[in-house]
């Protein structure tokens, strides 16, 4: 057994492929055995205290989500949900608020939440949600509701699905020039190249999208009716679930010059609230990558009236976990062995590989951790552009 948790120890959460995914499966089958296997999870990390869960497309994929990673059916989130309710207490965010230190929370308290709104949420999730009693949290981009235009990664996945990783490339070149390294996926455009660039930028290369592909975004858009509208927003909000904010227009915050707050955070809480009517007091981090949450946006969320910010590492949160950096699971399991290992074990492995790491000053990847300070030195400095793309 100990050999099984040194080697789980260090498997990203993303990579489930070849061998380490044979190896996760056979574990989680082999715990989810064992009659106190919640104890034995207790024994790897005893000060987990609030589990929260993310989902988003609570649907089967489309050329819009294909390789993303983001979508479970509704089948599939049905069975999670029920395992969720056997074998926790669903909570809600007054609670999570109410109780801080997370030892006023009853037992094995979990969080649901759903980035991205997208209108399966409320096509599925949210009456899986009312008939199992769970509370949940709904963080939207006030930018792409009623359909008018496509949410940045969608649009990406979109023309790769259509048009390949060519296309995906000539947009990028047009935008910082021949000597940019190749994109070969997705993931490349998610997590390295939309990093690197400013808000301009971003919008170029989307725009460079769009011409390079003849897409008319307008129609694309409401013929694809990915996201909620305004209207179903409001059901949401009548339904007594939490509004919460993930930036107008889906942004890499690390881009973010202070002045783009105004732009990605005010103007989305401020819009969201206007047709809710509902306070929003959360915010998600779009990619949930820590990395993204610099100090001065702390700050800003802080004085705006967020109350929480959710990030996406699949991190335990210990008890006393400072509120403004609460980790979430991001799962799209359906059985219960997965879903254990996914929310029970390697959430608690995780954080014990972060604190060996933070010990001998290295980030997760165990490269030299940067400073924040370095992290905001190096961005671009362009100035924000109008974030609305030309309609067609």
């Amino acid at each position: 057994m100990a050999s099984a948790w040194t080697t789980c120890l260090f498997i990203r959460h993303k990579d489930d492929s070849g061998g380490w995914y044979a190896v996760r499966n056979a574990a989680a089958g082999t715990l989810w055995r064992i009659p106190w296997r919640f104890g034995v999870a207790r024994t790897v990390d005893p000060s987990y205290s609030l589990r929260c869960v993310v989902f988003h497309n609570i649907s089967a994929e489309s050329p819009f989500t294909q390789g993303m990673g983001v979508s479970i059916t509704p089948s599939a989130f049905e069975a999670a949900l029920k395992f969720l309710v056997r074998n926790y207490t669903p909570v809600g965010l007054q609670d999570v608020l109410t109780d801080a230190d997370g030892r006023g929370l009853p037992p094995r308290a979990v969080l649901v939440t759903f980035d991205d709104g997208y209108a399966s949420v409320m096509e599925s999730a949210a009456s899986l949600c009312r008939k199992f009693c769970v509370p949940a949290i709904f963080f939207l981009n006030a930018g792409f509701l009623d359909n008018h235009r496509l949410a940045p990664d969608n649009l990406v996945c979109f023309v790769a699905a259509m048009l390949g990783m060519e296309t995906i490339n000539a947009a990028a070149r047009a935008v910082k020039g021949n000597s940019i390294p190749e994109l070969r996926s997705l993931g490349e455009v998610f997590s390295r190249f939309f990093p690197s660039i400013s808000l301009a930028e971003r919008e170029a290369f989307l725009n460079a999208l769009v011409h390079l592909g003849g897409i008319n975004e307008l129609q694309l858009a409401g013929e694809a009716g990915l996201y909620l509208t305004g209207k179903q927003l409001r059901d949401l909000a009548s339904l007594e679930f939490e509004i919460g904010n993930h930036t107008y227009t889906h942004v890499r915050c690390r881009s973010l010059l202070p002045e783009d707050f105004a732009q990605e955070v005010d103007r989305n809480k401020a819009e969201l609230e206007a047709l809710s009517g509902r306070t929003v007091r959360s915010f998600s981090l779009p990619y949930g990558s820590s990395a993204d949450l610099m100090s001065n946006l702390v700050e800003h969320l802080k004085l705006s009236g967020h109350e929480a910010v959710f990030l996406s590492e699949s991190v335990a949160n210990p008890r006393g976990a400072d509120l403004l950096h609460l980790d979430r699971v991001s799962t799209r399991a359906s059985v219960d062995d997965n879903l254990f290992f996914e929310i029970e074990i390697l959430p608690r492995l995780r954080a014990m590989r972060n604190r060996l790491f933070r010990g001998f000053g290295l980030n997760r990847t165990g490269q030299k951790a940067p400073s924040r300070g370095r992290l905001a030195a190096v961005r671009g400095k362009n100035s924000t552009v109008s974030l609305e793309r030309t309609q067609q």
